[in-house]
């Protein structure tokens, strides 16, 4: 049975302390817009008046999905571990903007459907290994996994970060699966009771009649399983992903030590809705990096009341719009932390007079 963590409520002192040190520093108040929300933001997460992100990772959960089989994709499923490889190697998407945020890149295998290991003995060694199956199932015709699978991989996700805790400041959220914008948009539609077609993008590419098929398939796979929007477990077993579980845990596990999670796009947006409907708690701890192209990334960002911090028309994953909007963070944190206040540098202030 799925044990949820205690969320911590946000740290009032800190925050309005942040919020009187920003009204001190060296700028007409407010001068630099959401860069100060967010500080005050951190603050509050934190529970540190003057917060430090300078331990950052992005953490990649992976996983395969047997609703790929009803062609979804633009990709074939055997590119999942292939690219897994490359994360390891340090040569994808993720790896190139990771470093040049000064984030680690910690890649999970929660769900391929092959043994890494045996592909690459060498670059695996550094593979987090929380395998709870080779890829779920066909969710259009039946459910994607069992509710023991679903609490397993929240858990598995929850434990990655307990594991990386002693060098965590900040975490973002990251993905890997071939398919997976596909549960990810039934896993929205479940919770909203917005249209399928109005959540549903095109993925990784697909053409007109594509993206025809891909909503008739999670059409189907809803009504199927019929997920109750009121179990958030529920929907992840029965139109979910292991890799998208994985994610909702680590969300809950980084909340639950006051670290503030930066959500990548589309299907890190999908287990941000389901982890706050585990615990609502989680809310105010999220940072939302960008907002995606996929059509379903709006809808979700709404119901949470997040805004994005970029719009750069991104739709890859891999946390690769959580590891640029690191740089926004620490850039607020650093002028919380770093700039000089009014007394401090002889300047004088706003004539009241």
């Amino acid at each position: 049975m799925l044990t949820l963590p205690s969320i911590p409520s946000l740290a009032h002192e800190a925050q309005a302390l942040a919020r009187a040190r920003q009204d001190t520093l060296t700028k007409p108040p407010g001068s630099l817009g959401r860069l100060e929300e967010l500080s005050i933001q951190l603050a509050a997460i934190t529970g540190q008046s003057r917060p430090s992100v300078a331990r950052k990772a992005v953490i990649v959960m992976a996983g395969d999905h047997g609703v790929t089989a009803e062609g979804v994709s633009a990709y074939p499923a055997e590119v999942t571990p292939q690219m897994v490889l490359n994360f390891l190697r340090g040569g994808a998407a993720i790896n190139v903007l990771a470093r040049q945020a000064g984030a680690r890149v910690v890649v999970v295998d929660i769900g391929v459907a092959a043994d890494i290991e045996s592909m690459d003995t060498l670059h695996a060694t550094s593979l987090r290994k929380r395998k709870i199956a080779c890829g779920t199932q066909n969710m259009a015709r039946g459910p994607a996994m069992t509710r023991a699978q679903a609490e397993a991989a929240i858990t598995e996700g929850m434990e990655v970060v307990n594991a990386e805790i002693a060098r965590l400041d900040l975490v973002g959220t990251g993905d890997m699966g071939i398919g997976n914008t596909t549960p990810s948009a039934a896993i929205v539609a479940a919770f909203t009771g917005v249209p399928v077609a109005q959540v549903t993008g095109r993925g990784t590419g697909v053409d007109d009649a594509g993206l025809a098929r891909k909503i008739a398939v999670i059409e189907r796979a809803l009504a199927v399983n019929r997920p109750d929007p009121r179990d958030a477990v529920d929907v992840l077993s029965k139109v979910g992903g292991l890799e998208i579980a994985g994610l909702v845990g680590v969300i809950l596990g980084a909340a639950a030590h006051r670290i503030p999670v930066v959500i990548d796009g589309f299907i890190s947006g999908a287990a941000a809705l389901a982890a706050a409907e585990l615990a609502p708690g989680v809310k105010p701890y999220l940072i939302a990096s960008h907002q995606s192209v996929e059509i379903g990334h709006r809808v979700v960002l709404e119901r949470l009341g997040l805004r994005a911090l970029l719009d750069f028309n991104l739709r890859l994953g891999e946390g690769t719009g959580a590891a640029l909007a690191f740089h926004l963070v620490e850039a607020a944190a650093r002028i919380l932390n770093e700039m000089a206040t009014f007394a401090e540098a002889g300047v004088s202030g706003k004539d009241e007079g």
